[in-house]
């Protein structure tokens, strides 16, 4: 089968090497890819939003499967576009990814469902999470504990240009689980956590994620299908029932409060950095998974996770989230892969024959273990051998599980 990959992060490489494990790829290709996607497959000078360049390339290369990665072109159409001219696609139409591409669509989703979610303000007032609504890459979400942190973050949402969200602050354990979905059925897999505060011990704005890890202590396979059967489920039926199906990838980010679990959003495709601890730790085969729940057929499809546990590190810019970094040399990440770790490239680019950075988030290097305090131990001693000027990354990322989450 040939697969045409959509997007250029580490999120897409991650979904690159995985897929270019099965025994039914033929041919990868990539729109546009990055330097580490193009050592696994073929990548093109496609943009990701470019709905009717993609539609010529996957004529072109007549593409068996399209996969896209990033929440923009879904939410923009891109997959409606290449569905309705034939294609098979991961990746759910625009009318679906409002899910994801607006906090108030899934507000009123979620009611529709009975599924338990934060509670909307008819004000905002502490404590509370300010939202905007729309996609913001992660960084769209304020949480104000204080009234000084409030205005600041009514100002912040402001300023991204789209209405504002307020809503009650819940406490507990974050965590993402992902489910492949065709329609109403849904095929969970294992649950991730993410650290999306730019700095140890969760301080500083939030960022698009600067690490992860899987699996969350005490939410294993059963827990995790239990959770799906009560939260993406009733929201799937509920998009069908609206006619409106979701193909794709449905990802609920939910707080584990001391009154169970809530919804704190829902997105529309792998999340980013979940996926690169997710997909190392399964066993089966993802091409056929995906291409079943494209096809609308994930009933007879299992994805096993293994035993081990994977951490994942996000190197960034160093003024990140502010701004990323262009054409500064990265070194190391041989040494890095010798070690055994996979490293995804997020923000890198070639030039001249030299790997460069190009982005805010530049690499993400990830680790398997027996556990997760070797994966974490495994991770970090990688990270130590890439280098670039300014590199910047959280020390505490999976550190201190089950005691501190």
């Amino acid at each position: 089968m040939k697969v045409l990959l959509v997007g250029s992060g580490g999120r897409e490489h991650a979904l690159a090497w995985k897929l270019a494990q099965s025994p039914d790829l033929t041919d990868l290709h990539a729109a546009p890819g990055n330097p580490g996607i193009a050592a696994l497959g073929r990548c093109h000078p496609v943009r990701a939003e470019d709905g009717e360049g993609l539609l010529g390339l996957a004529g072109e290369l007549d593409a068996g499967l399209v996969v896209i990665g990033p929440e923009g072109p879904l939410v923009a159409g891109v997959a409606d576009e290449l569905r309705h001219a034939g294609f098979v696609v991961f990746g759910p139409g625009a009318a679906a990814a409002r899910i994801e591409g607006s906090k108030l669509f899934a507000k009123e989703v979620m009611r529709a469902a009975g599924v338990l979610t934060a509670e909307v303000l008819d004000e905002p007032r502490t404590p509370c999470v300010i939202k905007a609504d729309g996609l913001t890459a992660g960084k769209g979400v304020f949480i104000c504990r204080t009234e000084e942190e409030l205005q600041a973050g009514l100002r912040a949402a402001a300023a991204l240009g789209a209405e504002t969200v307020a809503e009650e602050l819940l406490e507990g354990e974050e965590i993402s689980l992902f489910a492949l979905a065709s329609g109403t059925n849904a095929l969970p897999l294992p649950a991730a956590r993410d650290y999306s505060r730019v700095g140890d011990g969760d301080i500083g704005p939030n960022t698009g994620g600067m690490g992860s890890f899987s699996p969350v202590p005490g939410l294993g396979e059963h827990e995790a299908a239990e959770l799906v059967d009560t939260i993406h489920r009733p929201v799937l039926e509920e998009l069908s029932r609206r006619g409106t199906p979701f193909v794709g990838v449905l990802y609920a980010g939910l707080m584990l409060t001391d009154d169970g679990p809530r919804v704190l959003e829902f997105n529309a495709r792998f999340g980013d950095p979940e996926t690169q601890v997710i997909l190392p730790r399964l066993a089966g085969d993802l091409l056929p998974a995906l291409a079943a729940a494209g096809r609308g057929e994930l009933d007879d499809v299992e994805l096993e996770a293994g035993e081990e546990s994977a951490v994942t590190v996000a190197l960034t810019a160093p003024d990140y989230p502010l701004q990323g970094d262009s054409g500064t040399p990265i070194e190391g990440i041989e040494d890095a892969e010798a070690s055994g770790a996979l490293v995804f490239h997020a923000g890198t680019a070639l030039r001249d024959g030299r790997l460069v950075t190009n982005g805010g988030r530049i690499l993400n290097v990830t680790a398997l273990g027996a556990d997760l305090a070797d994966a974490r131990e495994r991770a970090y001693a990688a990270v130590e051998k890439i280098s670039f000027a300014g590199v910047r990354y959280r020390t505490d990322i999976a550190a201190l599980v089950g005691v501190d989450g």
